[in-house]
């Protein structure tokens, strides 16, 4: 496997119906909050506004692009970037026929760069649930520390799931 794969590139027009179909599983819906279907219209207009700098709008999404099969197979998003406080959150999704291929290490490593080195971050977070051991290794795998947990945090299927919150900070800096 070509240890550099893949690329991380801004939203493009053609991403729309990717980002519907991801935007819409409800499986994901008590991830994000989401109570009701985005519109195709919603997402055109998300799309088209996607140009917009992080320090205005204080969050990115990057499609995850596997230049050697020719697809979009994720996306990786920093969240809350606070550039006083020097701060981001970040979420990663894979499409759940591309999962436990690599892509998440690969685009958790190049966003980490991104972070620390181009928007001179000092340090990045995560929310992820108890129960989802995959993200929780890899996110410790790089570096990642555990620093809490809000109990009850989600509900999911009529139970509440608590929700561990790692950091990592750039001490380099």
């Amino acid at each position: 496997m070509n240890k550099n794969r893949i690329i991380l590139r801004a939203v493009e027009p053609n991403d729309i119906d990717l980002i519907f179909k991801w935007e819409n599983d409800q499986d994901l819906w008590h991830l994000s909050q989401t109570l009701i279907p985005f519109s195709r219209f919603d997402i055109e207009q998300y799309v088209m506004s996607a140009d917009k700098d992080i320090f205005a709008v204080k969050q990115l999404r990057l499609i995850i692009h596997d230049t050697e099969e020719n697809k979009s197979v994720g996306c990786i998003d920093i969240f809350d970037f606070d550039p006083k406080n020097r701060r981001a959150g970040l979420g990663i999704l894979i499409e759940k026929s591309e999962q436990k291929k690599g892509y998440a290490s690969e685009a958790l490593d190049q966003v980490i760069e991104y972070s620390f080195d181009t928007l001179n971050l000092h340090q990045l977070y995560c929310n992820i649930e108890v129960d989802n051991t995959v993200s929780l290794e890899l996110f410790r795998k790089k570096e990642f520390l555990e620093i809490g947990i809000k109990k009850d945090w989600n509900l999911r299927q009529g139970e509440y799931i608590d929700e561990l919150i790692l950091q990592r900070i750039n001490y380099s800096k």
